[in-house]
């Protein structure tokens, strides 16, 4: 690769970044602190195996809240976590800016099928987390969790949101 090619692999790059980190920030409001605890919902994910393991999700509905997201919480609870509902299947991309209690990522697809996963979310880490493909919706739980209950792609997740067509 060329200086010229990384140069504007560099710009586009940054420009992505500063996409991403307009939202509230650009609107005047610069995200200094974490936001309320946002309205709970019981969900459930039953692995293949068929263990069933229940949550307790803030959910995440609003641009605000899904920008604010977990960031600037010091911890989540093992059987806690945010469900970022985007309302219709679309590309997830997360990051950890201003997070500092390390994630792991669940996307799930319209279906309730988990899509994938990415496990210990490195604290304040400007890298692109993605889906990998359109999702209904993506879940925050605290890092380790998936591995210790044996979360898996391909399991099901059972909440209001994925009894709905699409």
């Amino acid at each position: 690769m060329n200086r010229r090619h990384l140069l504007l692999l560099a710009s586009a790059t940054l420009a992505q970044g500063v996409w991403m980190a307009s939202g509230l920030a650009q609107m005047g409001k610069p995200i200094t602190g974490p936001q309320p605890p946002l309205p709970t919902e019981r969900l459930v994910i039953v692995t293949k195996d068929g263990k069933r393991h229940d949550f307790n999700v803030e959910m995440a509905k609003t641009p605000e809240q899904q920008e604010i997201g977990l960031m600037f919480r010091p911890t989540v609870a093992p059987d806690g976590g945010m469900l970022f509902d985007w309302g219709r299947p679309q590309e997830s991309q997360m990051w950890m800016k201003n997070t500092i209690a390390s994630l792991d990522m669940v996307f799930i697809n319209a279906d309730g099928t988990i899509r994938s996963i990415i496990e210990n979310a490195v604290p304040q880490s400007l890298a692109v987390l993605d889906s990998h493909g359109p999702v209904r919706a993506t879940l925050e739980l605290a890092a380790g969790t998936t591995a210790r209950l044996g979360i898996l792609v391909g399991d099901h997740v059972e909440a209001p949101i994925f009894s709905k067509a699409g």
